[in-house]
C-alpha cells in the first residue's frame, strides 16, 4: 500500500514521502540517520593556481595603477576580487550530491509527523476498505471525461484526495482502537466489565459502518463516471464513423446499392444522438453522486 499523505502537505514533500515508504517505517520505529560529516576537501588545481597567481596579480595591478591608465587597473582589480569571492563560495559549499537523501526524508518526516499514514497504521480489515476507496478515486481521476472537463475536474482534483485522506485517517484511528480492544479482550474480561465493553464494541462497529458508507458513496460515484466514460468513447467512435459516411454513400451510389443501405446509415445518426443523450445523463448522474459526497 502506498503512503497516504494529507493533501495539504506541499506536493514536493508529498512526493518525497510517497517514494520512501520503507524509510518512513524505519524512522517511525526510531531510526535516526547519521549526522552529515563533511569529508576533508582536497584543494583543487584551480584553487592552487589561484593562490599562486595572487602575488603576481597584485604586482601587476600596482603597475597598472601607477600607469597613465589607472581605470584599467581598477577594472582588473574588481574582476579579480569577484573571481576570488566566487571561488571561496564554491570551496565552502557542499555539493548537492553529497547531501544524504535519508537526512532530507528524516527531516520532512519529523516536520510533517501526523500528516502521513503508512501500511502498518491499518489492520487487515481497514486496509481492504482503504484499498476500495483508492481504487474508486483512481478510476475517476484517470478517465477521459474527467480530463476533458465533462465532470468538475477541478473539484475532483481537490475533493477526492481530501476524501482519501479523511477515510484513511478514520481507518487508522479505528485500527488503533480495535487493536487495543483486542489486546484487552485477550487478557480476559471480568463479568463486571462486560456491560462496559459492549457499548465500546458497538461504537467501533458503527464507526466502521459509517466509513464503509462513505467508501460506498465513492464507489457509486465511480460507477456513474464509468458509465459516462463508456458513453464518451462510444460517442467518439460513432462520430468517427459519421465523418466517413460521405465516402460510404459515394461508394453505395456508384455501385447502385444505396437504396438498401440508406436506413442503416440513418440509424447510425440516430445512434449518435442517443449516445449524446446517454453521455449527458451519465454526467448528470455523476454530478448528483458527487453532491452526495459533499454532504
Amino acid at each position: 500500500m502506498d503512503v497516504v499523505v494529507d493533501p495539504e502537505v506541499p506536493p514536493e514533500v508529498s512526493g518525497l514521502l510517497r517514494a520512501n515508504a520503507a524509510l518512513l517505517s524505519r524512522i517511525r520505529a526510531g531510526w535516526v540517520p547519521p549526522a552529515v560529516v563533511l569529508p576533508p576537501r582536497r584543494r583543487s588545481p584551480s584553487s592552487a593556481m589561484l593562490l599562486v597567481a595572487t602575488p603576481v596579480m597584485i604586482a601587476l595591478m600596482a603597475v597598472l595603477l601607477a600607469s597613465p591608465f589607472p581605470a584599467a587597473g581598477f577594472a582588473l582589480l574588481g574582476t579579480y576580487v569577484f573571481i576570488v569571492l566566487v571561488k571561496i563560495a564554491s570551496m565552502n559549499e557542499l555539493p548537492e550530491d553529497e547531501r544524504p537523501q535519508e537526512r532530507g526524508v528524516y527531516e520532512q518526516a519529523r516536520w510533517y509527523d501526523g500528516r502521513y499514514l503508512l501500511a502498518e497504521d491499518f489492520d487487515p480489515e481497514a486496509a481492504l476498505v482503504l484499498a476500495r476507496a483508492q481504487r474508486a478515486i483512481g478510476s475517476v481521476l484517470r478517465t477521459h471525461v474527467n480530463a476533458e472537463g465533462l465532470l468538475d475536474d477541478a473539484r475532483n482534483a481537490v475533493m477526492l484526495p481530501a476524501q482519501e485522506w479523511e477515510i484513511a485517517r478514520l481507518l487508522a484511528k479505528l485500527s488503533a482502537l480495535r487493536g487495543e480492544h483486542k489486546e484487552l479482550l485477550a487478557r480476559g474480561i471480568a463479568p463486571e466489565v462486560v456491560a462496559v465493553i459492549e457499548p465500546l464494541e458497538r461504537a467501533l462497529t458503527e464507526s466502521e459502518a459509517a466509513v464503509v458508507a462513505r467508501v460506498e458513496a465513492l464507489e457509486r460515484y465511480a460507477g456513474h463516471v464509468a458509465e459516462a466514460e463508456r458513453a464518451y468513447h462510444a460517442r467518439g467512435q460513432i462520430e468517427e464513423l459519421r465523418a466517413r459516411l460521405p465516402r460510404y454513400e459515394e461508394l453505395l451510389a456508384e455501385s447502385g446499392a444505396d437504396a438498401m443501405a440508406v436506413p442503416e446509415i440513418e440509424r447510425l445518426a440516430q445512434d449518435a444522438d442517443l449516445l449524446e443523450r446517454t453521455l449527458r445523463r451519465s454526467v448528470e448522474s455523476a454530478h448528483e453522486a458527487f453532491r452526495y459526497l459533499e454532504r
